[in-house]
């Protein structure tokens, strides 16, 4: 596996569990991701950004994902369905990873952490992302993913 791909897999065990314990200990979440990533440090900060960018706009993000998933609630989504959505969409909106990259990855944590249905799932509402309407801070270059 890929080290980044390792260290989003790592980030989404942590969205994951964050979301079904919200009380949670930030610092254990953070000796978390590095005991996972055995203290590689350019995929702990790497790790670290995507987790913190992603809690920091969480709201943003699930009102993005909410207009984005015809008759879903982000409440009825299996929860790593759900994290999973908020870590593509965070990497399409606020980071310089491509989208299709960032769909890509996500599908792949989908595939492998989700039900038989959560691939197609994920892969449905992040490509609404590219077909809907362009960050608001994107770039002509990066539209053009």
């Amino acid at each position: 596996m890929p080290r980044r791909s390792r260290a989003r897999e790592v980030v989404l065990q942590v969205l994951f569990q964050q979301d079904l314990n919200p009380d949670s200990d930030w610092t254990q979440s953070e000796g978390f991701l590095r005991s996972r990533l055995k203290n590689h440090e350019d995929l702990v900060e790497f790790a670290l950004s995507l987790l913190r960018g992603v809690m920091r706009n969480r709201e943003e993000l699930d009102q993005a994902l909410s207009s984005r998933a015809d008759n879903w609630s982000l409440d009825r989504m299996a929860g790593t369905d759900r994290n999973v959505l908020r870590l593509g969409s965070y990497e399409i909106l606020f980071t310089d990873t491509p989208p299709r990259a960032a769909i890509n990855e996500a599908v792949e944590l989908a595939r492998r952490y989700g039900s038989g249905n959560s691939a197609h799932f994920v892969n449905g509402i992040l490509d609404g992302f590219l077909n809907n309407e362009n960050p608001p801070d994107s770039t002509d270059e990066s539209s053009s993913n």
